[in-house]
């Protein structure tokens, strides 16, 4: 798999100039002095970029950084739209997704990804209309959709139905298909610990322990890469959907400079103006019981635009249980007894969300513990 190389402080050449540029045109400043080498103004624009977009803030431009940078240059009108393949990403089409959804055309959720349902809304939005239902959003459509926009915002379509389908939900967790992924692999192990430990073998070791608890209880759990392979995200994300995963769990572990930096976090899809209700919900039961049941240091959940979250169309999480570069902590994740820890935990939370039992109290204790 060829993957793109990486800028950072002190790289230079055509390819910062063009990130550069489009950093200026997004209106971030960079310092002239700077143009062509990447310097502290064009790390400071990209982690601002980097911030406001939701991604991992780290100041360097990788392939996920650089794929929002392309598409943050697109505004609504600039370019056709229609469904394509491979289907049309970029700001332009989030704006269409969201003039929709408030004019009560359900394109799905906001996430700047033209797929068969947002092409559904377009349709719909064009008969309703009056329009030839073709699915082209060209000079007419674009027109008619800027006139009707609705002067207000709020919640959407897409987020009502969201919100309505999690209050309805009342699954088992038997027979649920449930895909899991174990973060990285060989080609990209992620975070190295003290002890030489990968990110990448420590997420797939957490992966099986999930699996392994979910076939217990009679869910129906799909581990989306083996453990010598190392498939792309979108790889990944259309498995998950292909299957009809219920949920998706994706374990990573987190890393720092700092080595005592410690803790688990949770993240579910989401960026601005818009997130994953029935991901913050998941990922919420996820951090209590991690953080109720196994006395790790809360470091909350969070809404991130991480590709496979934002690509797979069911609700879906991130969980970094602990910090492969705090040594204390990669020995935890080397214990077969914390994995199976971690995976008792996320198998009750997925369970609870799906409506099989309750959450945890108040205390953040399992149902029927009592402190003392």
């Amino acid at each position: 798999m060829i993957r793109m190389r990486t800028l950072a402080r002190g790289s230079s050449g055509d390819a910062v100039l063009d990130v550069q540029a489009r950093l200026g045109t997004l209106g971030y400043r960079i310092d002239s002095e700077e143009h062509g080498h990447f310097g502290a103004t064009t790390e400071r624009a990209v982690r601002e970029f980097q911030q406001r977009r939701q991604l991992l803030v780290d100041g360097m431009v990788g392939e996920h950084t650089w794929e929002e940078l392309v598409e943050a240059g697109y505004a609504f009108g600039d370019r056709v739209l229609y469904l394509h393949q491979p289907f049309y990403r970029g700001d332009d089409v989030r704006s269409l997704q969201n003039m929709l959804n408030l004019l009560g055309f359900d394109a799905g959720r906001e996430d700047g990804i033209l797929g068969e349902r947002t092409d559904r809304a377009v349709r719909d939005f064009q008969k309703n209309v009056g329009m030839p239902p073709d699915g082209i959003v060209g000079t007419t459509t674009v027109g008619a959709l800027r006139r009707l926009r609705p002067l207000s915002t709020g919640p959407g379509r897409a987020a009502v139905r969201e919100g309505e389908a999690l209050r309805r939900l009342s699954a088992s967790l038997v027979g649920a298909r449930i895909a899991i992924d174990a973060g990285h692999g060989p080609e990209e192990p992620g975070g190295i610990g003290p002890s030489g430990v990968t990110e990448g073998a420590a997420a797939f070791s957490l992966a099986e322990a999930l699996a392994d608890e979910l076939a217990r209880r009679g869910a129906n759990p799909l581990i989306l890469r083996t453990a010598d392979s190392d498939p792309s995200v979108s790889s990944r994300a259309r498995l998950a959907n292909d299957i009809g995963a219920e949920v998706l769990v994706a374990f990573h572990l987190n890393s720092h400079g700092d080595a005592a930096a410690e803790g688990a976090s949770t993240y579910y899809y989401g960026r601005e103006g818009w997130s994953s209700q029935a991901g913050h919900r998941l990922a919420d039961l996820i951090q209590e019981e991690l953080t109720g049941r196994l006395g790790l240091k809360d470091g909350r959940t969070h809404p991130k635009a991480l590709p496979l979250l934002r690509e797979t169309q069911m609700p879906a999480v991130h969980v970094e249980p602990c910090f492969i570069t705090n040594p204390r902590e990669e020995a935890l994740a080397r214990d077969p007894a914390f994995r199976s820890a971690v995976a008792v935990a996320v198998a009750d939370a997925v369970e609870c969300f799906l409506g099989g039992r309750a959450g945890p109290d108040v205390n953040g204790l399992p149902p029927g513990q009592t402190v003392g």
